[in-house]
């Protein structure tokens, strides 16, 4: 991150407490939103009793423990637009799963649980209006960028170049939406993104008007396949340090994407109901905030807590899965229920 605040575009204002937020975290050299890691500051052991058991299986409900709340910066109300940029190498098969998923979101007359029923969850966040998130979820305009414009190896601040470059491209640039639009940068499996693996397999934040020219919210997303699928596309693939356990069979025949899935719609809760990290999170610290989705982590079904993904669906294939969306099925993960206080989904036993 920069260490000096960005300037901003009298096109697109930062609120004040955005603002505010920027100057904190960058001075104080904190990076992006992370988001999604099987199991959060989990070091690799040999015990694997302790991955199995060392978090509650009712995780879910331990709402004594959570200090969700609002801090008046807003959310998106509006019909929500996702404007995908494909970095690198991807196949036409890969679109089709991932946009599928998008699809899903806002889908009507699809069996149930469904991703439309996931969303309704995030629907229940307001604005101090009382406005909730838009059910509407739709996919906007795409780029490619195959020839890896950046380079192969990201850093977090490198993502907002590539972001610029796809809104000010001399043909058929990205629309720019500041108040509704959500910017979807995906990497190929052979791109590495700084922290990819290690930390991150996913973040959120938004774009400095000092570098882009406007304030976007957006998300990066990674395809693990060649990197390490056992950390971002588990329960697909599972990690070294966990000898002994059998991955899941993914439900679109693509362990990378499938896993990325789960990612994105981490991603897209969060970047609707915090998007300028600001409104919707736990904790003292805008730089560090828990969000809706990261009170969730690895949390897929009913009983789930720690490596344990909870109470999921089998298809007749053999796949994997926890709810069905436009034609096909996805694992995604639950977010955290403000009314219920604890973490949710369409295919809770208990609903």
């Amino acid at each position: 991150m920069p260490n000096s605040c960005p300037r901003r575009s009298p096109a697109t204002p930062v609120p004040v407490l955005a603002g505010l937020t920027v100057i904190i975290c960058l001075f104080s050299s904190v990076s992006p939103v992370i988001g999604w890691r099987p199991w959060p500051n989990q070091q690799p052991t040999n015990n694997t009793t302790d991955l199995l058991f060392g978090g509650s299986k009712k995780y879910e409900g331990s709402s004594e423990f959570v200090h969700l709340r609002y801090h008046m910066g807003p959310v998106l109300t509006a019909n929500i637009t996702v404007h995908t940029i494909w970095y690198g190498t991807w196949q036409k098969s890969q679109k089709r799963i991932i946009r599928g998923f998008l699809n899903s979101i806002s889908a009507v007359d699809v069996k149930a649980p469904s991703v439309a029923g996931w969303w309704k969850t995030v629907q229940l966040y307001t604005d101090q209006t009382g406005a909730n998130i838009s059910r509407t979820v739709v996919l906007g305009e795409e780029k490619n960028d195959r020839f890896y414009s950046h380079g192969k190896s990201l850093t977090r601040l490198s993502i907002q170049s590539v972001i610029k470059s796809a809104v000010t491209a001399r043909t058929k640039p990205l629309p720019v939406n500041p108040k509704s639009g959500l910017y979807l940068l995906l990497t190929s499996d052979d791109v590495y993104m700084q922290d990819f693996c290690g930390q991150v397999c996913g973040f959120h934040y938004f774009t400095f008007p000092s570098i882009v020219g406007y304030t976007l919210p957006y998300a990066w997303v990674g395809n693990s396949a060649k990197l390490c699928p056992g950390i971002c596309a588990y329960p697909f693939a599972v990690p070294v340090y966990m000898p002994g356990f059998k991955p899941m069979k993914s439900p679109n025949s693509d362990v990378g994407v499938d896993g990325m899935i789960s990612v994105i719609a981490h991603e897209i809760a969060e970047l609707a109901t915090n998007p300028l990290v600001n409104a919707w999170y736990a904790g003292q610290d805008p730089c560090f905030p828990t969000e809706i989705a990261d009170l969730c982590e690895g949390i897929y079904g009913t009983g789930g807590g720690g490596s344990y993904t909870g109470q999921l669906l089998d298809g007749h294939d053999g796949a994997t899965y926890n709810m069905n969306g436009v034609g096909r099925r996805f694992l995604v993960q639950w977010v955290w229920n403000p009314v219920l206080n604890y973490c949710s989904g369409p295919n809770a036993l208990d609903q």
